[in-house]
């Protein structure tokens, strides 16, 4: 399986470093295990700020980065060696692992962090952390400044200035490099094995929660230890609602179901949203949602290349759908006014795509100075049309009533244009129903 190499690691913490002030300090928080309940954990995820310029993967640690300090300028705080506590929880590094495998200048246990970080603080004129993320690591670094501020009289110099650290790290995090984009390839391709998978798989009478069996199983076989996100399996009306993760219902004769899910490989995401009929056949009904959705995401997908920005896909997308939306009577007047109008929001209610990579929802602003954000290469987006008819909808025709359709694919934004990382599972209507009917 492919990982992020530690000269990687390496390069992404000097880049930092590049865009902090100098004589500064960044402190980067880990994440911490949390109770599921009683005495049982959720299964432990790290922290992506704090994994991407450590690609340590243990809670309760501290990141510490201070440009140009002799001593070296990447500390660790991690928990400390503890044979019996190694023996119920698992191995842990200590600073001499932090040191020896993650290429810590400095690493200290923990425990001494209070009588440390102080020390290293104290004298720098800028701090940068996550503010206002954590209220209990904010209070904890509040209370490190305060250690200084009360030692003023004997020449103590606490930071002037503190600044939210998010804004230059998640720039960072946006411009993919070859590494993090061949483990986003590979898991795209994972994830497109699992929704053929799935597809193979669904017959009536199934639940919800057994093709996301399929899809999980799937993924982890092929190297995934964990989804991305919670799964969406929604069959009927529960494809319209647009996170629903119930996931719990019977998949029903002549029903869609939607499958908004994808395995997370070595921290990286894949995102595939597919819908297809329970049965293996699209209505005429179904099949006419569904291919107006797919024009629109073909639409859309031809269009993303460098220069173009980020709000283009989703402006042509509105056009697409809407001026379907009216050939098919779901709704009637002047397309450039119903678009004016946000008529189409009735059925069309979400963005066209985000952001991609560690995260899900990645991030990296949308917009720099007021104007939207120009792609370049080495981003990854989704592309995701979706049209949600309500059941609840008295005003369109009864046969229309409680088909949603999403269709969804990650984009890599190249030189030369894009690369659909999730080609591989299939869309046409024509070709998912042959798929789904050569498996029964």
């Amino acid at each position: 399986m492919k990982t992020i190499t530690q000269a990687e690691y390496k390069e992404r913490r000097a880049s930092l470093m590049e865009r902090m002030d100098a004589n500064s300090i960044a402190i980067v928080p880990s994440a911490t295990e949390s109770i599921r309940n009683n005495d049982v954990h959720y299964p432990f995820r790290q922290n992506s700020d704090f994994m991407y310029l450590t690609g340590f993967d243990e809670p309760d640690a501290l990141c510490v980065i201070m440009p140009g300090r002799e001593q070296g300028e990447y500390i660790l705080f991690v928990r400390d060696k503890d044979k019996e506590r190694e023996i119920w929880d698992g191995y842990r590094a200590g600073p001499e692992g932090a040191v020896k495998d993650f290429n810590a200048d400095d690493a200290f246990p923990l425990d001494d962090i209070d009588d440390i970080l102080p020390g290293l603080i104290e004298g720098k004129s800028r701090v940068y952390s996550h503010m206002g993320v954590d209220a209990g690591f904010d209070q904890m670094l509040m209370d490190w400044i305060n250690q200084i501020r009360a030692k003023v009289r004997q020449g103590a110099v606490p930071p002037e200035e503190f600044s939210d650290i998010a804004h230059m790290l998640h720039d960072m995090r946006l411009y993919k490099s070859e590494q993090e984009l061949a483990i986003m390839a590979d898991a795209a391709k994972m994830s497109a094995k699992a929704h053929t998978r799935a597809m193979q798989s669904c017959k009536p009478g199934m639940f919800e929660y057994q093709l996301q069996a399929e899809i999980e199983h799937s993924c982890m076989m092929d190297g995934s230890m964990r989804p991305a996100y919670s799964p969406i399996v929604g069959g009927g009306k529960n494809a319209c609602v647009l996170h629903y993760v119930e996931n719990n219902q019977p998949l029903k004769d002549g029903d869609l179901v939607l499958i908004d899910a994808g395995g997370e490989l070595s921290y990286y995401a894949s995102d595939i949203t597919r819908t297809f009929p329970v049965n293996g056949r699209f209505s005429p009904e179904q099949r006419a949602i569904y291919e107006l959705v797919l024009k629109a995401e073909y639409a859309a997908i031809a269009m993303i290349k460098e220069g173009v920005h980020w709000n283009e896909p989703h402006e042509l997308t509105v056009r697409v759908l809407t001026e379907g939306l009216v050939e098919l009577g779901l709704l009637t007047g002047d397309v450039d006014q119903l678009i004016e109008n946000e008529d189409y929001k009735e059925f069309f209610m979400h963005r066209t795509g985000h952001w991609m990579g560690m995260d899900v929802h990645d991030v990296g602003d949308y917009k720099v100075g007021g104007q939207w954000r120009v792609l370049e290469p080495g981003m990854v987006l989704t592309i995701e049309p979706g049209l949600y008819i309500s059941p609840d909808n008295m005003d369109v025709d009864a046969k229309w009533r409680g088909i949603g359709v999403r269709i969804e694919d990650d984009i890599v934004v190249t030189k030369t244009g894009c690369e659909i990382l999730t080609k591989d599972v299939v869309k046409d209507p024509d070709d998912i129903e042959a798929l789904m009917q050569a498996s029964n």
